[in-house]
């Protein structure tokens, strides 16, 4: 049966889609822009810190469904420029340590609100 997720800790859906659905032992984020729920925009600066919002957002889903960062298994990141992987990873690695989950890495035309970067995750529930 599947469990929609919900937190105000980060964006709310913009669209017909859910934070989160949690199903059969698994949580399937959707895509986290790098929007502070609490101003509704962007933080300021560039790729680094829009990585480290879209990460946070990701966290306070995860820990609304009760598991953690310790338990993704694999992310999708999203990037407009991929000139702009080697600031993402290392914001990156501030979130995950080993194992580390599995990973792709897109360059994609454009993103939602013209953003640099989008991610994703499917984690284990707890």
């Amino acid at each position: 049966m599947k469990k929609v997720i919900t937190t105000p800790k980060a964006p709310s859906a913009i669209g017909p889609y859910s934070q989160a659905i949690q199903v059969g032992g698994f949580v399937y984020t959707s895509g986290q822009l790098p929007v502070n729920s609490a101003t509704g925009m962007f933080p300021e600066g560039g790729i680094k810190e829009q990585t480290r919002q879209s990460l946070k957002n990701i966290k306070a889903i995860l820990e609304e469904a009760g598991t953690s960062m310790e338990k993704v298994i694999k992310t999708t990141v999203f990037m407009a420029d991929m000139n702009d992987f080697a600031a993402m990873n290392s914001v990156y690695a501030e979130f995950f340590c080993e194992p580390f989950p599995a990973r792709s890495a897109v360059a994609v035309k454009t993103l939602p609100k013209n953003a640099l970067v989008e991610i994703e995750v499917i984690a284990e529930a707890e």
